[in-house]
C-alpha cells in the first residue's frame, strides 16, 4: 500500500515538472504580436519617404559573388543558434544580452517581415554609424548604443513621432534644449545628426550614472526616469529590467528586446541574407563647410550644382532651406566632397547670389544714364509719375523690379531724370480734375460727360480705384459743357470706399492694413522670399517667415497673401 502511494506521488510530481517544463518551453517559443503602431515599425516605415540612391533597384544584382544564399532566400534558424550568436555578441560588450521570445519576435520583424527596410537601414548605417561610434568612444560608452537610433528613427534624421519627438535620436523639445539643441522657426538641431548624437551620448551617460545598469538606462531613455523609478518601486526595489518589465509601459517593455534584436540582425545580417541598399552617400563622401553669412540652398544648388533635394537630405536641421547668419557660432553646411572645390571657389558669389528677376532689375538700372529718386505721394499712380518725368510706366516697373502697378505712399522709386522738353503741358491741353472725397471714376466721368474707359486710358489706370487728392487728366476736346455739373453731385451713400494711402487696382499686389502696421503682398508667379524681401527697405527673409509663420519657403503659391511690416 505504501509503495503504491509513493508511486502515485512520484507520478504526480513527474507530471507537474513535465508540465512546467513544457509550459516554460511554450512561453519561450511564443512570439508576441508587434502592432503597426509600435515605434520600431513606424520608424522603419518612415524610410519610404527618405531620399534614395538612384541605383538602389540594382543593389541585389551587385552583391559579392561569395553570397551563400539565393537572392531572395529567407534563412530560418533554431533558438539554439540565436542564443549562441547572442552569446558571441556578449563577448565584446559590457551589456548582458539575452534571448527570449520577445527578442525573437523583433528579430523576425527586421529579418523577415521588413527585410527591404532593414536593408535600407544597413545602407544608412554606412553614412551615420562612423560618427556615432566616434562620439560613443569619446564618451566611453558601449558602441552598441548606436543601435538605439535604429529603433528610434530607423536612421531617418527627419523622423517625427506623434508625440513630437524629432530627429535621428528622437528628442522631445524640452529634453533637447536641456542638452543644448536649438529649436526655432529656421533651425531644429534635433534633426542635425552630429549635434543630436553628441546630445544623445551625454543623455546616455547621465542615465547610466543614475541607474548603474544599461538596460534600465535605455528604459529611461524611452519612457523617462519617472516611469522607471515607479516600476522599480512596484517591483520591490529590484534594479533589473527583466524583473520590473511588467510594471513598465507596454512600449518600454518591448524596447530592450527590440534593441537586442536590432544588435543581433545588424551584426549577423549576412547570415540572414540581408545586404545594404546603398544610401545616396556614405560618411566619407561628405565634407563640411562653416557658413559665414545667410545662405540659401537654392543659391548653392544653382551655382555649385548640388541637387537641391540632396542639400535638404544632408542638412535636415535647416527647416526652410535657409541657413541664417549666426554671430555666435558658424553653422555647418554639409555637401558632397566632389562639390567642395566649386563651393570654395565661388563662396562670395554664392552669398551674393540674386534671383534672375533681381539681376534683370540691376541691369535696367545700370543702363539708365541719369536717374533720380521719386518719393511717392498720396494719390499718385505710376501713370502720373511717368508723365511727370517724361517716361513710361513700363520703364518705371523695369527700373524698380515691379511686377504690377501698385505703389504705396512713401515708397522710393528709381526714375529717369526729367527732361523738360518731354513733359506734357497738361494745363493747356487738358483739364485736371482733383478727386474729392466720395468721388469715383463713374462720378467724374458723368461730371465731364466722358466714359470711364476714356478716363482710365488718359490716366493709365488699370482698375477703377481713385483717391482723394488724386489728379485726373480730362481731355479738353472730349469735354462737353460743364454747365450741368452740379446735377452730377451725389449723396455720400453712393461713394466708393477706399483707403487714403494705397493705390489699389485690378493688377494690385499690395493692400494696406495700417491698423495692424503691415500691408499685404500677393505672391506672383516665380516669386521667392528673397525676391520679395529685396523689394522693401529694412525687410529680411526672416521677418517675412516669422510674421507669416511659413513652414516651407520653397512652396510659395501664386496668389498667396503675405504680411509685410510697414517701414
Amino acid at each position: 500500500m505504501s509503495k503504491y502511494f509513493i508511486f502515485i506521488i512520484l507520478f504526480l510530481i513527474s507530471t507537474f515538472c513535465t508540465n512546467v517544463s513544457v509550459s516554460q518551453e511554450t512561453q519561450d517559443s511564443t512570439e508576441i504580436i508587434i502592432e503597426p503602431e509600435n515605434p520600431a515599425v513606424r520608424s522603419l516605415d518612415s524610410l519610404a519617404a527618405l531620399l534614395r540612391a538612384k541605383n538602389f533597384p540594382d543593389y541585389k544584382n551587385n552583391r559579392i559573388a561569395s553570397t551563400q544564399f539565393p537572392k531572395d532566400f529567407i534563412p530560418e534558424y533554431s533558438d539554439s543558434i540565436y542564443k549562441a550568436r547572442i552569446e558571441e555578441i556578449n563577448q565584446r560588450t559590457p551589456m548582458k544580452f539575452t534571448y527570449n521570445y520577445r527578442v525573437k519576435s523583433f528579430i523576425n520583424l527586421y529579418a523577415k517581415n521588413r527585410r527591404e527596410l532593414t536593408e535600407r537601414v544597413l545602407g544608412l548605417s554606412e553614412l551615420h554609424f562612423p560618427y556615432f561610434e566616434e562620439q560613443l568612444d569619446k564618451y566611453d560608452l558601449p558602441l552598441e548604443l548606436k543601435y538605439i537610433a535604429v529603433i528610434e528613427s530607423a536612421l531617418n534624421p527627419v523622423a517625427r513621432s506623434r508625440a513630437g519627438a524629432t530627429g535621428i535620436w528622437q528628442f522631445m523639445l524640452g529634453t533637447g534644449r536641456m542638452y543644448g539643441l536649438q529649436v526655432n522657426s529656421l533651425v531644429d538641431d534635433r534633426a542635425d545628426v552630429q549635434k543630436a548624437t553628441v546630445a544623445a551620448c551625454r543623455h546616455f551617460r547621465d542615465l547610466y550614472n543614475i541607474y548603474g545598469d544599461w538596460f534600465l538606462a535605455l528604459a529611461a531613455y524611452n519612457a523617462g526616469p519617472g516611469n522607471v523609478n515607479r516600476a522599480i518601486r512596484r517591483a520591490g526595489g529590484v534594479k533589473d529590467f527583466w524583473a520590473i518589465s511588467s510594471y513598465l509601459p507596454r512600449e518600454t517593455r518591448n524596447y530592450v528586446p527590440a534593441f537586442i534584436a536590432v544588435a543581433y540582425v545588424m551584426e549577423f545580417s549576412d547570415e540572414h541574407n540581408l545586404y545594404p541598399i546603398p544610401a545616396p552617400y556614405s560618411y566619407h563622401d561628405i565634407d563640411t563647410i562653416h557658413v559665414k553669412h545667410m545662405l540659401s540652398f537654392k543659391a548653392v544648388s544653382e551655382i555649385v550644382g548640388v541637387p537641391y533635394d540632396h542639400l535638404r537630405y544632408l542638412n535636415p536641421a535647416f527647416r526652410k532651406g535657409l541657413i541664417p547668419q549666426n554671430n555666435k557660432e558658424a553653422y555647418i553646411l554639409r555637401i558632397p566632397k566632389d562639390y567642395t572645390g566649386v563651393f570654395l571657389t565661388n563662396e562670395e558669389k554664392i552669398y551674393n547670389h540674386k534671383s534672375t528677376e533681381q539681376l534683370r532689375h540691376e541691369e535696367m538700372v545700370a543702363k539708365s544714364s541719369e536717374t533720380t529718386i521719386h518719393v511717392v505721394r498720396s494719390g499718385e499712380v505710376l501713370g502720373s509719375i511717368a508723365r511727370k518725368y517724361g517716361t513710361s510706366v513700363r520703364e518705371i516697373q523695369q527700373l524698380n523690379n515691379l511686377k504690377g502697378t501698385t505703389i504705396r505712399t512713401g515708397q522710393k522709386l528709381i526714375v529717369k531724370a526729367p527732361n523738360p522738353l518731354s513733359l506734357p503741358n497738361i494745363n493747356t491741353d487738358n483739364n485736371v480734375h482733383i478727386v474729392k472725397s466720395g468721388e469715383s471714376l463713374g462720378i467724374v466721368a458723368s461730371k465731364y460727360k466722358v466714359s470711364i474707359s476714356d478716363l482710365k486710358d488718359w490716366n493709365n489706370l488699370t482698375g477703377n480705384m481713385i483717391h482723394p487728392g488724386q489728379n485726373l487728366i480730362v481731355r479738353r476736346a472730349a469735354v462737353a459743357s460743364t454747365s450741368k455739373v452740379k446735377n452730377a453731385e451725389i449723396q455720400d451713400s453712393d461713394v466708393e470706399i477706399v483707403f487714403d494711402d494705397i493705390i489699389e487696382e485690378e493688377d494690385s499686389d499690395e493692400m494696406l492694413d495700417e491698423e495692424n502696421n503691415y500691408f499685404l503682398y500677393i505672391v506672383k508667379q516665380g516669386d521667392t522670399l528673397l525676391d520679395i524681401a529685396s523689394r522693401y527697405e529694412n525687410i529680411t527673409v526672416e521677418d517675412i517667415i516669422e510674421l507669416n509663420d511659413i513652414e516651407d519657403t520653397e512652396e510659395l503659391l501664386e496668389g498667396q497673401t503675405l504680411k509685410i511690416l510697414l517701414p
